[in-house]
């Protein structure tokens, strides 16, 4: 892709994600993920009609007279956006590849954060940390995460989520929203399921992402992800590990024992996003994803 197609790409991108973000999900991202908590300002003196269970025992004792914190609401809010930019985000088979959708849904969410003057921020993750870009405010920042997503390509093609989350809790000590954006082609998940007499690595880390951070999932798929075509003998290529075998789609059990291992698979997400309690939600490439964002916001 050369720089000015990109740059092409790019305002394309920005004109219709823009737009959404501030007609549509502008009032719906305010309201739901607008900065939380309060924290520490200062220590006055007490006067009468404080609230007792604000006063600071230390510095009254020390002072030998009343004294109470002062608390401030924190208005900011930091947005993480934890981006899978493993092999296989690269297909598709209907309107677009699921990159595509990726980008789209995360550049709606960049502009939403930056609407409410937030800061938003990106880790790209494979099977490893591909790029961290720190948060910040501000249009150019935005625009910048938006050609990264359109053209940056990872050194490896696998996938592992627990990284990630594991990467994103040591570097993000402060609260924070967070939407972990993946196809999940994740050979941890399907393990996870297969466990379920104890807690997998991947969903310790989960867990623990969860418990420090407001955390969302939203999957993006393709239909053929899920079922076969029945077209003959077809040649097909894992993305993630390069491996290519032939097989034959006019076979009914072939399409059957595929769909049934897609849905194992989603069992053990839908599981694993269950005893987390993240909120999540499935865009298919062909679907609208602005319904399916505002089922997110409003959930």
């Amino acid at each position: 892709m050369t720089s000015e197609e990109l740059l092409q790409k790019v305002r394309k991108i920005e004109i219709k994600t823009r737009s959404l973000s501030k007609n549509i999900f502008a009032g719906e991202y305010h309201s739901q993920f607008k900065g939380r908590g309060m924290s520490f300002s200062e220590v006055r003196e007490y006067q009468p009609g404080d609230d007792v269970r604000s006063i600071d025992w230390n510095v009254t004792a020390r002072l030998n007279r009343p004294y109470i914190k002062v608390f401030e609401e924190e208005r900011e809010l930091t947005v993480m956006l934890l981006v899978d930019v493993s092999g296989s985000r690269n297909f598709g088979t209907l309107t677009q590849t699921k990159r595509d959708m990726l980008t789209e849904v995360a550049a709606v969410l960049a502009f939403s954060t930056i609407e409410n003057n937030d800061k938003v921020g990106v880790i790209f993750f494979s099977d490893k940390i591909e790029k961290f870009i720190p948060p910040k405010k501000g249009k150019t920042h935005v625009l910048h995460i938006i050609r990264e997503l359109i053209s940056f390509e990872p050194t490896s093609r696998l996938t592992n989520v627990r990284t990630a989350l594991e990467y994103f809790s040591a570097a993000q000590k402060r609260h924070c929203t967070a939407f972990l954006i993946s196809d999940y082609q994740d050979n941890e998940i399907a393990e996870a399921g297969k466990n379920n007499n104890r807690k997998s690595d991947l969903e310790k880390a989960w867990m623990v992402t969860g418990n420090r951070h407001d955390l969302h999932s939203i999957q993006i798929y393709d239909r053929r992800d899920a079922e076969l075509p029945n077209v003959g003998m077809l040649r097909i290529l894992d993305a993630e590990t390069g491996r290519t075998t032939w097989v034959d789609t006019s076979s009914a059990a072939v399409r059957q024992e595929y769909h049934k291992e897609w849905e194992q698979r989603q069992n053990a997400l839908n599981t694993l996003i269950t005893k987390t309690g993240t909120r999540s939600v499935q865009i298919r490439t062909d679907e609208d994803y602005v319904r399916q964002l505002m089922t997110l916001f409003r959930s």
